[in-house]
């Protein structure tokens, strides 16, 4: 029951988020478009350290598609390719093992959540690179 409870206020969460930023290609789909655009934004703009941060994002942000994918059974990378030669709408829908539209397939992340996954990710590894030192607990489990 706990978990039908956690499952319905994430949906209503995801649905909130998705009304106020709208809905981007989920499944990876959008960060691996928007890789390609960070190198080449990155390329003209940005000079030595901001460029090389810039260029470890854009093969970061790349890892969701490539895991989703290897979950499948599926080379990822030759995914990641794939869905690169694509218009931005078009990504890999892991449980058809086909390409498609994802907005028409049904795979889709509110904008939000996309964004604010980025942006606390960068800022932990901002704040991780400024302090130079990280805890974590030794055996991996994380008690409230």
């Amino acid at each position: 029951m706990k978990d039908k409870k956690l499952r319905l206020e994430d949906a209503i969460n995801a649905t909130r988020a998705a009304v106020e930023e709208g809905i981007v290609p989920g499944g990876g789909t959008t960060l691996v478009h928007l890789s390609e655009q960070l190198i080449l934004w990155a390329k003209t703009t940005l000079k030595e350290d901001e460029l090389i941060g810039a260029l470890i994002i854009s093969r970061a942000i790349l890892a969701p598609l490539k895991r989703i994918a290897e979950n499948a059974g599926i080379n990822g990378a030759v995914i990641i390719e794939q869905v690169q030669q694509q218009a931005f709408e078009i990504g890999y829908n892991a449980s058809k093992d086909q390409f498609g539209n994802m907005y028409e397939e049904g795979v889709v992340d509110p904008a939000k959540v996309t964004r604010s996954g980025l942006q606390n990710a960068t800022s932990i590894a901002s704040m991780i690179l400024t302090t130079e030192c990280i805890i974590v607990n030794e055996n991996g489990n994380f008690h409230s």
